[in-house]
Order: structure tokens, then C-alpha cells, then sequence
């Protein structure tokens, strides 16, 4: 969608009504609303959410995707818990040619 698009819908309704909007949709994969903000910029919104895993990501992304209505970007976050398992899980890699 466009952004003369996306503001007549939030004049049509509001902030507070998207908001609801994204939490009931995050509750339908077990997930949950973590922070929502509007933003000037690149992003129209920043979304944090919690959801169960991957698959319930995907398909929260596919299905608000699927309307066409906007575009989204999701950026999987990593816990400090998951990065030092990261770190434990050591990986021997050979780059080519060595």
C-alpha cells in the first residue's frame, strides 16, 4: 500500500483501533504485542512481538502479507541467553581454498 493509503485508514479508525488489531492477530498464533510505535521514516511502525516460534512468525507475516494492504519486514530477535548458546555451540568451518 501507499502512504496516503495507510493515513486514511488511521484517520478512518485510529492508532489504539491498529494496535488492538495487532494484538488480537498475535494472540491467534500464541504470541503476543510487545511494543508498538508509529514512526517517521523508512518504517511507518515498529512491531515488537513474542510469538511461540518461527512457524507461528511466518505465518502471522504470510497472512497480514496476503491482504496486500502493507509491506512488513520481520527481523528475528535474539536473546543474550541464546547468543552465549551460540557461542558454546562451536563450529569448525574451513573457508574455501584452505
Amino acid at each position: 500500500t501507499n502512504a496516503a493509503e495507510g493515513a486514511k485508514g488511521l484517520l478512518k479508525s485510529s492508532g489504539s483501533a491498529r494496535r488492538k488489531v495487532v494484538e488480537e492477530t498475535t494472540a491467534e498464533v500464541g504470541g503476543k504485542l510487545e511494543a508498538f510505535y508509529f514512526a517517521f521514516g523508512e518504517r511507518d511502525a515498529i512491531i515488537i512481538i513474542d510469538v511461540p516460534s518461527n512457524a507461528a512468525a511466518a505465518a502471522l507475516s504470510m497472512a497480514v502479507n496476503a491482504t496486500g494492504a502493507l509491506r512488513s519486514k520481520t527481523t528475528p530477535l535474539l536473546t543474550v541467553e541464546e547468543i552465549d548458546t551460540a557461542i558454546n555451540d562451536r563450529i569448525v568451518y574451513k573457508a574455501p581454498g584452505e
